[in-house]
């Protein structure tokens, strides 16, 4: 069995009852880290309604978060939600400003990771925190069914 995230009558995302089940969940984990709410949802006789207003909102605010932190632990635990709910946004058709939120921070950075011999974390050389993010979505995305 499977179930389905809709935009209007559009499907964006086809995945098996599991991964559903647990995206949901990562879902009221972000909406209560974010104070905001997704737009997705519930789920009801396997079909879910993403509110495209709501959703983008919803994802521009993860994106901004996920900009500021530089926490190791806390990229790893929230990269694959983040790049699943990129991949579900393009699909939606929402524009994300890469330049505005690759640009340096306003403000301080949030949950900074600070290790003993190294001092604060990097990303490698080359890389960008946006460019390992879009790569990861466009590589979730072909693992996406529709």
């Amino acid at each position: 069995m499977s179930q389905y995230f809709d935009v209007g009558d559009e499907t964006l995302w086809n995945p098996s009852n599991g991964a559903s089940r647990l995206f949901l969940r990562q879902v009221s984990v972000f909406e209560a880290e974010l104070g905001l709410a997704s737009g997705i949802g519930p789920m009801e006789n396997d079909e879910c309604r993403i509110d495209p207003a709501a959703f983008e909102i919803f994802v521009k605010a993860l994106l901004a978060q996920h900009r500021r932190t530089s926490h190791t632990i806390m990229l790893a635990l929230s990269e694959g939600f983040t790049a699943t709910t990129l991949a579900l946004a393009e699909r939606a058709g929402i524009k994300v400003d890469w330049a505005r939120l690759g640009a340096p921070s306003e403000g301080t950075l949030n949950d900074v990771q600070v290790s003993v011999p190294t001092g604060m974390s990097a990303p490698p050389e080359g890389e960008t925190w946006a460019s390992r993010l879009r790569e990861k979505a466009g590589e979730l995305g072909r693992y996406m069914p529709r």
